[in-house]
C-alpha cells in the first residue's frame, strides 16, 4: 500500500529588517502572490493569525510590526507614524516584492495610504479595514460630512462606557460579550504595545491626517474599504463618503463587526479580500 505523503504547512521564515534608528520585525509565511498585512495600534505582526492562517496556502502572506512595537525595536523618542510607509517601502524592496496587495486596519491604514500615494504603481491593489488612514474624513462631502459631529459624540460617549465595563473599543462590546475568548486575546495583543505612550502617540496620527479625500483617487490601483458597521472609532459612512469622490475605491460592509473587521469576523473579511484580490 503507498503511504500518502503528510500534509505540509506553509513554508514560514522570520527576519529583521534594520533600520537607521531600529529595527523590523518581520515574518514571511506561504508562497505566491504577495499580500502585506499592515497592523493597527492595538496589535502587531500577529494580529492577521487568521489571514495567514486563510492565504499562506495560495500566497505569500507578510506581517510585520510597526517600529515601536514589539518586537520590533523602539526608535529614539518613539514610534513617529510618518516614518511607517518609508518602513514599508524599504522591506518589501528587502523582500524582492514587485506587485502585491497591501491590507491595513486602524493605523495600518496610514501605512497603506501613504505607500500608496508615493509608490503608485507598485501596488495591484490596497484595503483599508476600517480606516481611512492620512485622508481626513471631516473633508468628504455632503450629506456625510454634516453627520460627523454627532456620530463622534455618540462614540465618544460609547467608548467611555466600554472603557468603564473593561472592554476594549478597538473590538467593541458585542465580541466581548459573544467571543469572550477573542476579546482576552486582542486585550494580550493590546497590552504588548503599552511600551508605547499611546497618549503622546495619537496626536501623532492625527497630526497626519489631513490629506483631501479625492487624494486616494491618485494611487494608481483599486482600493476596497472593508467596515465594520459598528464601528465607534472611525465613522462607518466614511469610506462610502471617500468612495463618492474616488471612482477607484468600493466599499464592503461586515455586519455585526466593530473596528477590528478582519479580527471579529475573519470568515466574512478573508472571503471579501480573496474576491478582491482575484478579481
Amino acid at each position: 500500500m503507498t503511504q500518502s505523503l503528510p500534509f505540509r504547512a506553509p513554508a514560514r521564515r522570520v527576519g529583521r529588517l534594520v533600520r537607521p534608528d531600529c529595527a523590523l520585525h518581520y515574518e514571511v509565511t506561504g508562497s505566491g502572490p504577495a499580500i502585506v498585512f499592515a497592523h493597527g495600534l492595538g496589535g502587531n505582526q500577529m494580529s492577521w493569525w487568521q489571514q495567514v492562517g486563510h492565504f499562506a496556502q495560495t500566497h505569500t502572506c507578510v506581517t510585520f510590526a510597526h517600529r515601536g512595537f514589539p518586537p520590533s525595536s523602539m526608535p529614539p523618542g518613539g514610534p513617529d507614524p510618518a516614518d511607517f510607509a518609508d518602513d514599508l517601502a524599504a522591506l518589501v524592496d528587502a523582500l524582492g516584492l514587485e506587485r502585491f496587495h497591501l491590507v491595513g486596519q486602524s493605523m495600518g491604514g496610514w501605512t497603506v495610504v501613504e505607500y500608496a500615494l508615493r509608490h503608485a504603481g507598485r501596488l495591484a491593489g490596497a484595503v483599508l479595514c476600517n480606516t481611512t488612514g492620512s485622508i481626513d474624513f471631516r473633508r468628504i462631502p455632503e450629506p456625510w460630512r454634516g453627520r460627523v459631529d454627532a456620530w463622534d459624540k455618540a462614540a465618544r460617549a460609547t467608548a467611555a462606557r466600554l472603557v468603564e465595563a473593561g472592554i476594549h473599543p478597538g473590538c467593541g462590546e458585542r465580541l466581548a460579550r459573544e467571543q469572550p475568548a477573542m476579546h482576552w486575546l486582542y486585550r494580550q495583543w493590546d497590552d504588548m504595545g503599552q511600551v508605547i505612550d499611546k497618549e503622546a502617540f495619537r496626536p501623532r496620527l492625527s497630526a497626519l491626517r489631513r490629506r483631501d479625500p479625492a487624494e486616494l483617487a491618485t494611487v494608481g490601483c483599486p482600493v476596497l474599504c472593508i467596515v465594520g458597521t459598528e464601528d465607534i472609532l472611525i465613522p462607518p459612512f466614511a469610506q462610502e463618503a471617500i468612495a463618492s469622490v474616488a471612482p477607484n475605491v468600493r466599499v464592503a460592509y461586515v455586519e455585526q463587526a466593530g473596528h477590528s473587521a478582519y479580527f471579529e469576523r475573519a470568515a466574512e473579511f478573508n472571503r471579501l479580500l480573496e474576491a478582491f484580490i482575484r478579481t
